[in-house]
Formats: C-alpha cells, structure tokens, sequence
C-alpha cells in the first residue's frame, strides 16, 4: 500500500519534515517515491508547502495518508477538494483554486520558535583565544 507520510530532516533538535509518497513497508527515512511537499513546525505558523496537484492525484489512485498528514490535508481543505474531485470537478479548476488560497494565507515568519542549541565549546576553542 502507498502512504502519504512525513520524512524527518534537520539536525538534531531542529525537526522539519518532507511530505513524501512511499510505500508503507519503507523505513521513515528510507526509500520514497515522491516529495510533495515540506512541513516546518518550528515557525509560527507553522510552514506547510504542499504541491496540491499531486497530492490530489496520489489520493486519487489510492494512497493513504498517515494521522499527522491527514490532519494537514483537511486544514489546508484538500480533502474536500479531493471529494469533489471524485465527483468530477476538473482537477486544473481545484488546483487554481488551491493556490489561491494558499496565496491568502498569511506568511510565517521564518523566525523559529526555539533557537538553535548552542554549539559545544571544546577545549581547543579556549585555548586559540
């Protein structure tokens, strides 16, 4: 079965996330058939980029997405669009309209919410002062 799910990048304690299509029996991490889009949960509000063309083509052939990307899909309203897709709405119409109301969303600050940890000091660091 194919899922829509999230793929952790970062560094260590800085999580953001790819929305990609894989296989369900793929490693988080692992093998992936396609990106469709980015998620950062450390600005406020949170970043989600998400390519809605593809995203409705994929649930259209049968992918499923996990809990946390399902929760996305219905804020950003793809989910609807998805249903209506079904009923036979065109999927350029749905996507034009998408992209509005992505335009009309306000912009997160690319300021993140938590700093970056602090970089170690080594012993070497003090001693070249």
């Amino acid at each position: 079965m194919v899922r829509i799910r999230l793929r952790r990048i970062g560094l260590k304690k800085q999580p953001s996330y790819r929305i990609v299509v894989a296989d369900s029996e793929a490693p988080r991490n692992g093998r992936y058939i396609e990106i469709i889009g980015f998620y950062n949960p450390r600005t406020e509000p949170a970043t989600i980029e998400l390519d809605e063309g593809r995203a409705l083509h994929w649930l259209s052939v049968g992918a499923q997405p996990s809990e946390p990307v399902a929760r996305m899909l219905k804020n950003l309203g793809t989910l609807e669009r998805l249903a209506r897709l079904r009923k036979g709405e065109p999927l350029e119409k749905l996507v034009e309209e998408a992209n509005a109301a992505r335009a009309a969303l306000p912009k997160p600050s690319p300021k993140t919410r938590r700093a970056a940890p602090a970089a170690k000091s080594t012993l070497f660091d003090s001693a070249a002062e």
